[in-house]
């Protein structure tokens, strides 16, 4: 049974917000249910008790009412569930090893096997069947001291799902880390056949009635966020985030809408979408999800895809994505939360010249913040679109380093 937010007192903890109107130094707090009132919140970790730039607000605010425009019901509800034993990956043929995700440090424990506690289950996020959120999560048996820990969301690529990613929870548990993993929208157990995420990207083009690239998973992260905060064994000022392409873009996008994710690590995700259309670098990107893009080639009575196409593909489904959400405003609204951008080179979906500009301005913004030793962004040399064992290895280091692990 779905549960209304609005119909279920308290189902969410209190969180600070920060009203468009007020300084951005002038906190108040309200109950976490979400309204659609002129007042939009911006969520901020209770325990950091830190302060944004209005510009930054400004784009929390703005986001979150786009994410809303397309929501069928504001819900959170959480329902056990049973491991996969069969994950479902839309492509052939079916992956089956990662050296960099093995690669992970992990701390060898004796009996580990026997000391790791899984929990599988669903939040609901939203009414529908999207709206169901299948999370899994990893961690060490608790010893007598019950203490909180910090938790790292790790979030898949495309076609892939949050079983794929289980070497990296593991090494990250083995450190006594929560380690939590999602399938994101259209994928896993989300996902019906091999074309499940591929027909929902057409199906926005069509009906413009979802978000299915980025979007709405970003939306999931923010209740998963509601979620984590609630758990009695979260250190809800210590929740990271990270995820390797579609997966890296979850993470940039999650951490720009919520700060409660306070250590960033997004894997070859962050690009200029803008530049791209403006510089004819946007093939690589489209060829990744080509047929929403042959599909609206046709409906626009086009020969061939153009940045006409592109474009307004982009503003259909996910509106912003290339013009006031691309990367020069929102990576900066990360700031001054740790921030290590990991990209390849050579990377022809993430180029590098397009990352100049939000580089910059998001080296001003924790700058401004003095915290500019929190920011870094590493282009590995000659790595194109591939998340390598030394991606993965600065990814734990970071991470950490910032939650003093």
């Amino acid at each position: 049974m779905l549960l209304a937010l609005s119909s279920v007192p308290n189902i969410n903890s209190h969180v600070r917000v920060n009203a468009l109107s007020s300084p951005a130094s002038c906190h108040f707090y309200i109950n976490a249910k979400i309204t659609n009132s002129a007042t939009t919140p911006r969520f901020i970790s209770a325990d950091l008790r830190m302060e944004y730039s209005d510009e930054s607000a400004n784009i929390r605010a703005v986001f979150l009412q786009v994410l809303r425009s397309r929501r069928t019901a504001e819900v959170l509800s959480v329902e056990n569930a049973q491991p996969v034993r069969d994950p479902l990956y839309q492509e052939t043929p079916r992956p089956t090893f990662s050296q960099a995700m093995e690669s992970c440090p992990k701390k060898e424990i004796p009996n580990f096997k026997e000391l790791l506690q899984e929990e599988n289950f669903y939040l609901t996020t939203e009414a529908g069947e999207q709206g169901r959120l299948p999370v899994l999560l990893l961690k060490l048996k608790a010893d007598n001291s019950q203490k909180k820990r910090p938790v790292v969301v790790f979030l898949h690529s495309t076609h892939k799902c949050k079983e794929w990613l289980r070497p990296l929870l593991e090494a990250y548990a083995s450190r006594d880390y929560i380690a939590v993993a999602i399938d994101s929208r259209y994928h896993g157990e989300r996902a019906r056949n091999l074309t499940t995420y591929r027909d929902a990207l057409v199906s926005s083009w069509k009906k413009g009635d979802t978000m299915p690239f980025i979007f709405d998973t970003a939306w999931d992260l923010i209740k998963l966020a509601d979620h984590l905060t609630q758990r009695e064994d979260v250190d809800s000022s210590r929740i990271g985030i990270t995820g390797e392409s579609l997966g890296g873009m979850h993470a940039w996008f999650g951490a720009a809408a919520d700060t409660r994710y306070s250590v960033v690590v997004p894997i070859i995700g962050v690009q200029g979408f803008r530049w791209a259309i403006e510089n004819d670098k946007w093939q690589a990107r489209v060829d990744s999800i080509k047929t929403v893009f042959e599909e609206a080639r046709l409906d626009l009575g086009k020969t061939a895809i153009d940045k006409e196409v592109v474009e307004k593909v982009w503003d259909r489904i996910a509106p912003g994505l290339a013009s006031r959400f691309d990367s020069p405003y929102t990576v900066p609204a990360i700031a001054p939360r740790p921030l290590l951008i990991l990209n390849g080179k050579e990377d022809p979906r993430c180029p590098l010249s397009g990352l100049k500009l939000p580089e910059s301005r998001t080296r001003q913004a924790f700058e401004k913040a003095g915290s500019l030793e929190k920011f870094k962004l590493v282009a590995e040399e000659g790595i194109g679109h591939q998340m390598t064992s030394s991606m993965v290895k600065q990814a734990s280091d970071w991470f950490d380093h910032h939650f003093n692990v």
